[in-house]
């Protein structure tokens, strides 16, 4: 079968993939493999390892077979060996697996990324380790933190909302969620991180981003024709974008014509760290890639999955309706959306968390073993990869009972154990934009399910994952005005 692929491929990415193959041998060969008390498992196939079965399980719509076979294999192991994307990885399971990643960061392990990622964001956030790391990450915490949320973000993004329902929604007897949504995200994201509103540009941009999207995980092969090689193209023009942007909001700045907190953007551009450096152009264009990145895909995720839940569970969206009717009545007509009116949407969040238990946004993540250590017993060498599953542990039953049931209680009261649930991760690494996604998805459930009730078209749609989760067919629904 392999050689009946080789002999249908071009001579130049038939060269391209012989050289990736070398490259990503020679990784592997250079990795410390004579340690003799490594984690149970294998390495799979020659330079592919077990990536194909990973990807396959999350094709299949269950990225958490993944790491439930190979523990069942090795008798309940919670940390085992395998190799990925051409490197050697210890992938370590459940609560204490992802305490000890989460505690250890900067110490023991580091963030770490395919080099595909790393090579389309560049210099950023995600990429950025140590004090660098640390810098970034306070500078923009100022912005993003929930002290900025409750000044003036909830109202702000609650008009917002109301516009899009009545573009998109108002009127229209069935709507494609998945992709509406995406449209949703990413405008709402262009105005808030940068207050840009005009619409073709946003839609210029938005094109792009969707080219971009397809090849952030995968082989980094480079050629005309292969996924990486259109989202590198796709990330440059970007790039090129903002870094219009950028440069034309300096003058405006330098000029007095903006204010230095308009947004994040005016933010980036006037913070500097304690000896007075400030971000280069390119690096803040990387910094809000990435913010895009993790603002659109995530967000738009939760709400559309969300939507799915309550269409296949009226009982919850009753309940849910209920509480944001309450919140409604007590505000005068018009008034928008405040900090306080999101507190008070409890069982919504629980039903919000629920959502993202069953089908986290982002199924794990890597981290890279900074020196040789111990775990579980076993030697873990420095250089290694390591890999945490947010799949694997919200559906392991060792955590949640009846794991594939849909149930929101699990979060009244003092909710899931420590380190249970994951979606946004732990430690100094958490999800930057955590307290943004929980706005942005209450802010948008409140004006939907205050305006609609909706069937599901295709009540049973597969959910794949490619990386992130994507309704097979979009989940179309048919709406439903409430009558007034």
């Amino acid at each position: 079968m392999i050689m009946i692929m080789i002999r249908l491929l071009p001579i130049p990415i038939f060269l391209i993939i012989i050289s990736y193959v070398l490259w990503s041998l020679y990784s592997i060969l250079k990795s410390k493999t004579n340690k003799v008390n490594l984690p149970p498992g294998t390495f799979g196939w020659p330079i592919l390892g077990e990536s194909l079965s990973l990807l396959r399980a999350g094709f299949d719509g269950v990225p958490e077979r993944f790491d439930q076979e190979r523990v069942e294999k090795h008798g309940n192991s919670l940390v085992f060996k395998t190799s990925l994307f051409g490197n050697r990885v210890a992938v370590f399971c459940g609560p204490a697996g992802n305490k000890f990643l989460f505690g250890n960061e900067n110490k023991l392990v580091s963030v770490w990324w395919p080099y595909s990622l790393r090579k389309l964001f560049g210099r950023c956030l995600v990429t950025s380790r140590g004090d660098e790391a640390k810098w970034i990450r306070k500078m923009m915490l100022s912005y993003l933190g929930p002290d900025a949320f409750a000044t003036h973000y909830a109202a702000t993004m609650d008009a917002a909302t109301r516009r899009h329902i009545e573009v998109y929604w108002r009127g229209k007897e069935e709507v494609k969620v998945h992709q509406t949504i995406k449209l949703y995200a990413f405008e709402l994201a262009c105005r808030l991180f940068m207050s840009l509103e005009e619409p073709n540009h946003i839609a210029k941009l938005g094109s792009l981003f969707n080219i971009f999207l397809k090849g952030i995980i995968g082989i980094p092969i480079d050629f005309p024709g292969t996924r990486f090689h259109s989202s590198k193209k796709a990330a440059s023009a970007i790039k090129a974008e903002l870094l219009t942007l950028i440069k034309a909001r300096r003058v405006e700045i330098e000029e007095g014509k903006e204010s230095s907190s308009q947004d994040l953007l005016s933010h980036l551009l006037t913070s500097s760290d304690e000896s007075g450096r400030h971000l280069t152009e390119m690096e803040i264009a990387n910094n809000i890639l990435i913010l895009l990145f993790a603002g659109y895909d995530t967000s738009t995720i939760t709400i559309t999955l969300l939507m799915k839940r309550l269409g296949e569970h009226p009982d919850v969206y009753d309940k849910v309706l209920k509480e944001q009717l309450e919140i409604s009545k007590a505000k005068k007509a018009g008034e928008l959306l405040k900090w306080e009116d999101i507190q008070k949407m409890k069982y919504s969040w629980n039903v919000v968390c629920e959502v993202m238990r069953l089908n986290p946004p982002a199924i794990g993540a890597f981290r890279e073993a900074l020196v040789d250590f111990e775990y579980a017993g076993y030697t873990i060498p420095k250089g290694w990869k390591l890999y945490w599953s947010a799949a694997g542990t919200h559906k392991d039953e060792a955590n949640f009972e009846d794991p594939t049931r849909f149930d929101p209680s699990r979060f009244e009261g003092s909710g899931p154990a420590p380190f249970t649930f994951v979606p946004f991760g732990g430690g100094p690494r958490m999800c930057l934009g955590k307290e943004l996604s929980r706005l942005e998805v209450l802010t948008f459930l409140h004006n939907i399910i205050t305006n609609f009730k909706w069937d599901l078209t295709i009540p049973d749609e597969k959910i794949r994952y490619a990386p992130m989760a994507i309704p097979e067919k979009g989940l179309p629904v048919r709406l439903h005005p409430h009558q007034v």
